[in-house]
This record gives C-alpha cells, structure tokens and sequence, in this order.
C-alpha cells in the first residue's frame, strides 16, 4: 500500500488523536503500519472553544478568557504519543494541534496521505448510526483509505 515516491518519500499515515482509549489503539495500529510500509506518522489532534447554550457557555465564562485550549489539546496530543510509541520512536510521528470541528481537521489533514486511521467510541447499535460521528463522517468523505479501530464497547 505504502510505497516510495519518485522523489525517495514514503507514504504518509494521517490518524486522528483525542485521549480516548480507542484513539490511542488507533495511533498505536498506525504507528505499527508505519513501521511495516516505511510511512511516516501525522497525529492530529483537533480543538474547538466550547459552545454557547442561552447565552451561558460552559466551562464559565472567566475559564474562555483564560484557557488555552490549543496549549491543553497539545498536552493530550503529547501524552497520547508518549503513550503508544514510548521511548522507542520506531518511526517518525509528528503532532498536529488544530483548531476547528475534529472531522473536518482529519479530512484536510488527509488530503495527499496514503491511508486516514481513527478511533471508534464501540458504541455500536443506535449510537453508532446516529449523525455526527467523527468517524462515520470520515468513512463517507475522506480522500484516501480508513481504517477505523474499534475501542471496547462501552455498558449501557
């Protein structure tokens, strides 16, 4: 699937990162995609301000003005790679921290990559065809293959 270029490149593996447990799978399966094809690995994470609800946001508002969630995403970006590669670094991985709606971050990022990897909640049944899914929606509109990896299926 991966190969070399015409300029000597290897493929690109793009996976969508967002501290959940089944994120991390992801990250760790395409991190060992890499290592067999010679690709390189782009974690991204993606981070938006939290939405407005009657005029009252939540987290507080005096929290907006203070946080930065662009800095706190890179920290769980940091963390999550730290997590699946460890000390090892068997390929190259490199972090994306971007600011907008986590589905649309992953197709732009995938824009040119060999092959799109994201996480699955597991929540099957109902919840799993219910619209808006991170990655129902990448399924569906990405420029380049996906793999999903399914996360343990949550009770309830």
């Amino acid at each position: 699937m991966t190969h070399a270029d015409s300029n000597g490149s290897s493929g690109r593996i793009v996976v969508g990162v967002d501290g959940s447990a089944s994120a991390g799978e992801a990250l760790r399966w395409a991190v060992r995609q890499a290592e067999l094809t010679g690709a390189t690995v782009e974690a991204v994470i993606a981070w938006h301000l939290p939405l407005m609800v009657g005029g009252y946001a939540w987290p507080p508002v005096g929290v907006l003005e203070t946080t930065d969630f662009g800095k706190l995403a890179g920290r769980v970006l940091t963390d999550s790679i730290a997590a699946a590669v460890g000390s090892e670094d068997p390929v190259p991985v490199t972090p994306v921290v971007t600011e907008g709606n986590p589905a649309q971050v992953l197709l732009d990022a995938a824009a040119g990559a060999d092959l799109l990897v994201v996480g699955s909640r597991g929540h099957g049944g109902f919840a799993e065809a219910l619209l808006g899914s991170v990655s129902q929606h990448c399924v569906h509109h990405a420029p380049c293959p996906v793999v999903v990896i399914r996360g343990a299926a949550e009770p309830g």
